[in-house]
């Protein structure tokens, strides 16, 4: 059985919004366990207050940083002092940076040549260079909209697929297709978790809830452009799914 991975949290304050900390900490739960949990900030600044109570509920342990000098943000500086003060420790197997900013990208790039697993996590304003720099990046609105209530969740997946069907029906089929027919074999059909493994890899930001489907095989039957056929193996509950694009 694999181990879990021991992933460091790094929360940039300034960045992100209190109201989003559940969302994080059970997306990291899903890739590993949370072991430095650190958020930085100037903590007497009001606009911080907010964060007290979820501190204490999650057990996260602010990061005084001042702003010693105007225009420099020293939050980000002791994010990432601490970040490869951790690495050299030798005491975990992955990051978590929490931010929308930019400035960790060239952290996030030294750290996976250091061989960490590297999640980023920010809102949709996110600048490319850092989403690229990650393994894998998560959209916190997207977190939060999909653990809404079931009632909710509907009314979400409605305004993904009206707001997002330019992206899927463009970019990303194209992107499906094009890995199915390098990865497929002579009779084109691929595994569907080699197509999902490919497919983060290329796109660090690939969700199937960012679409609002919580799982590869509905999002790619709802494209109706592949076919997808099951086989069952010596278990009973588990079968192997294949794809390969229509004709």
């Amino acid at each position: 059985m694999e181990k879990d991975k021991k992933i460091a949290v790094l929360i940039d304050a300034d960045n992100v919004s209190d109201k989003y900390i559940k969302y994080i900490i059970d997306e990291i739960s899903n890739h590993g366990i949370p072991t430095y949990k650190r958020i930085y900030g100037d903590w007497t600044k009001p606009q911080l207050a907010s964060w007290k109570n979820v501190l204490l509920n999650y057990s996260i342990t602010p990061i005084q940083q001042y702003n010693y000098t105007t225009g420099k943000n020293s939050t980000d500086a002791a994010l990432i002092i601490d970040a490869m003060d951790i690495l050299y420790s030798h005491n975990v197997d992955g990051f978590c940076i929490v931010s929308s900013d930019s400035d960790f990208t060239k952290l996030a790039a030294r750290l996976r040549e250091a061989g960490m697993y590297v999640i980023g996590m920010g809102e949709k304003k996110t600048p490319t260079p850092f989403i690229s720099a990650c393994e894998k990046f998560k959209y916190l609105e997207v977190l939060a909209s999909m653990a809404a209530k079931p009632a909710e969740v509907k009314n979400v997946k409605e305004e993904h697929k009206q707001e997002e069907s330019p992206k899927v029906g463009q970019t990303m089929t194209e992107a499906i297709k094009t890995i199915i027919t390098e990865v497929s074999d002579e009779d084109g059909w691929t595994f569907l978790g080699k197509l999902g493994d490919t497919l983060n890899k290329r796109y660090p930001d690939f969700d199937t809830r960012n679409y609002g489907f919580s799982k590869l095989t509905p999002f790619l039957s709802s494209l109706n452009l592949f076919e997808i056929r099951s086989t069952k193996t010596s278990n009973p509950s588990i079968s192997l799914k294949y794809i390969r694009n229509k004709v």
